[in-house]
């Protein structure tokens, strides 16, 4: 049996990044990937292009039961400390929109990178390595189909349930509940959204229609696109929404942020109102709204009482999403091991020395825009200065 300093379960962004930190410490490290190749959602993230962090990543942009758990973590290790790192490897990159970072030319870069940082500190990785089971008893004994493995200390790293055919699985919640830390529920989060018969049969002709907004619930706003599809509702508005909607919850949004329509009161226009609505929207969403909820007269008939409500109707126009799209969609998952039983300044579990539990696993989940990179990296470092 060989011994490692540590193993490192998942070979994702917080996997690779905890086992490339702890190899410069001068630790010995296997990590354990039971997919053929590592870094599978770092490749496919962002288009492909992987929006490796945001500029203003901070802890208001996490969700999780306790709101202050991350703060360590991100402090220790920022965006700026990651952007040094893929500065330092020539990496050219560029801001897209709202803080988030994405490489010029593709997300290999960023797994490359990570994986020349394990190789500088002889970091062991193997692949088509499936886990039978981690046991504890003086140290911990990692049982697999390419053999067993003896470390003092373990990082579970492998991810939530979100994107299946990327290899996700429940894994990393049964360890923790088998070593006496809870799971917090858990659900898809930064997910399409579906929409009831009724609703599709209204927007059936919009598929591809894209709309400035704000998107809000009872809780949070987004002002970002929303995005019509033959399901029901994406873009990044609608996904950065989904993590917080509670079920059966509405949504408002406001399909004309920074504009009313008091401007139209009193006109002596005689054109349509859906021909004016045109400078706002697509021409197929106008047709939408002239067919199901907006009158079709010209802008001088309308009165100041009817002008009110079609106001009303645009900077509150409401849908009640039916679901949303499920796992297989869900770029990440809200809810995982319970902050609770972890050190947030450590990452490990508060009943079991020397277990440790990093990025998406945890029960913390960050906005759409480099949010949850960033989570991996600072979590992945947290863990990696502490064995």
């Amino acid at each position: 049996m060989i011994n490692y300093d540590v193993i490192i379960i998942g070979a994702g962004a917080a996997g690779l990044f905890c086992a490339a930190e702890a190899g410069k410490r001068k630790k010995t490290v296997l990590v354990i990937e039971h997919e053929e190749k590592v870094g599978k959602k770092i490749l496919i993230s962002g288009g492909g292009r992987c929006n490796f962090t945001n500029m203003y990543a901070s802890p208001d942009n996490y969700i999780s039961q306790n709101p202050h758990f991350c703060k360590s973590a991100l402090a220790r290790y920022t965006q700026h400390d990651f952007i040094e790192l893929v500065e330092g490897y020539k990496i050219a990159y560029h801001e897209k929109k709202l803080g988030q970072l994405f490489c010029d030319s593709t997300s290999r870069q960023i797994v490359e990178m990570l994986l020349e940082e394990c190789s500088k500190s002889d970091v062991h990785i193997k692949v088509n390595c499936s886990v039978k089971s981690v046991e504890k008893k003086n140290n911990f004994i990692v049982k697999t189909n390419l053999g067993e493995f003896e470390s003092g200390a373990v990082v579970i790293a492998s991810g939530g349930l979100s994107i299946p055919k990327m290899g996700a699985t429940s894994f990393g919640y049964k360890i923790a509940k088998q070593f006496g830390v809870s799971v917090t529920e858990t659900k898809p989060a930064l997910v399409p959204l579906l929409l009831s018969k009724d609703d599709l049969f209204k927007f059936k002709n919009l598929s591809g229609v894209s709309i400035d907004t704000i998107v809000s619930n009872n809780e949070i706003s987004f002002r970002e696109n929303i995005l019509f599809t033959h399901k029901g509702l994406s873009g990044p508005a609608i996904l950065q929404i989904s993590s917080y909607l509670k079920e059966n919850e509405g949504l408002k949004i406001d399909l004309i942020p920074d504009r009313n329509l008091d401007e139209i009161k009193n006109s002596k226009e005689k054109i349509e109102l859906k021909t004016y609505l045109k400078n706002f929207f697509a021409e197929r969403f106008t047709s939408v709204l002239n067919e199901n909820y907006i009158p079709s007269k010209p802008l001088y008939q309308l009165n100041e009482k009817e002008i009110d409500s079609i106001n009303h109707l645009l900077k509150n126009f409401t849908l009640k999403p039916v679901g949303d799209e499920g796992y297989e969609k869900a770029e990440v998952t809200v809810g995982g091991v319970d902050t609770n039983g972890l050190s947030s300044k450590t990452m490990m579990a508060k009943k079991a020395e020397g277990l440790f539990f990093i990025g998406e696993v945890v029960d913390v989940t960050g906005w759409l825009g480099g949010y949850n990179f960033q989570w991996a990296w600072s979590s992945g470092f947290a863990a990696a200065t502490n064995f």
